[in-house]
């Protein structure tokens, strides 16, 4: 990887991860249609951690809270402040996780291809702009999640396995179907990222010990840089910015995105 492509992936990893718009469908796309050599794993991991480093940050308090009243839930047997929140983390990850080790090697023969990508980037843009209209229609401020809540956007979350459909997208979108306020829906779904992502890296680091690679050091840790401090500043002003801004934007730029892939 020379230095350019380094900067743009890494951004492109951290820019896209938390938008409702999907990093992987832009990591497939960028060295497709830049005619780049593909990047390989050992940089991908670094992005992939560079990323978990930004969401664990900026919720460093929040986490250290839901850690603790975790392992106090399961010490004491019994639910305590944000515990049952720490456990719908971890249960709404069980069914992408599931679904990663059964449908791996499918997806990844029959699911990357630029028409796919496409129509997931369409269909699941076109899901994520009624969903901010039915709850936004419904005026829904629920704060608070049960257990078919987590058990409805943990599956729904597996769909993000399918390049362009958006982890953050499709289960910010099950969020606010299920009456879940906009800021619930959008905490919910980037607490949920944080063992997706952790999984996910440490499968790209069997798969890099099982298959060695030398490696430009520099160019991994500016790919780490640039991917956490990006990653960071987007979920900074994406929060901010969506009481101002609403979804919309992200659907229009998915359809015309879509419009544009199907039309290569």
């Amino acid at each position: 990887m020379d230095f350019i492509q380094t900067i743009v992936l890494s951004l492109v990893q951290g820019l896209s991860e938390f938008l409702p718009i999907s990093s992987s469908a832009h990591l497939i796309l960028v060295p497709k249609l830049t005619d780049w050599p593909d990047q390989g794993l050992a940089f991908d991991v670094v992005v992939h951690m560079g990323t978990l480093s930004a969401v664990v940050f900026y919720y460093r308090a929040i986490l250290k809270i839901l850690i603790h009243d975790f392992f106090y839930s399961v010490i004491k047997v019994q639910t305590i402040g944000q515990s049952s929140l720490a456990w719908g983390v971890l249960l709404g990850t069980i069914p992408v996780g599931l679904a990663g080790l059964l449908f791996k090697d499918f997806i990844e023969v029959n699911l990357r291809s630029t028409e796919i990508i496409a129509y997931a980037t369409l269909f699941f843009g076109v899901l994520l702009g009624f969903s901010s209209w039915v709850n936004t229609r419904g005026n829904y401020t629920r704060e608070s999640l049960n257990w078919i809540d987590v058990s409805f956007i943990g599956i729904m979350q597996s769909l993000a396995l399918i390049p362009g459909t958006s982890r953050s997208g499709i289960t910010i979108t099950a969020g606010l179907l299920i009456g879940l306020s906009r800021k619930m829906s959008i905490q919910f779904a980037f607490l949920l990222s944080i063992p997706v992502i952790t999984l996910s890296a440490l499968l790209m680091m069997l798969d890099l010990y099982q298959q060695p690679q030398l490696v430009d050091w520099s160019m991994l840790i500016l790919g780490f840089v640039l991917a956490a401090v990006s990653a960071y500043l987007t979920v900074v002003f994406f929060i901010k910015l969506l009481d101002t801004i609403g979804l919309m934007p992200f659907v229009i730029y998915r359809i015309i995105l879509g419009v544009l892939l199907l039309a290569l």
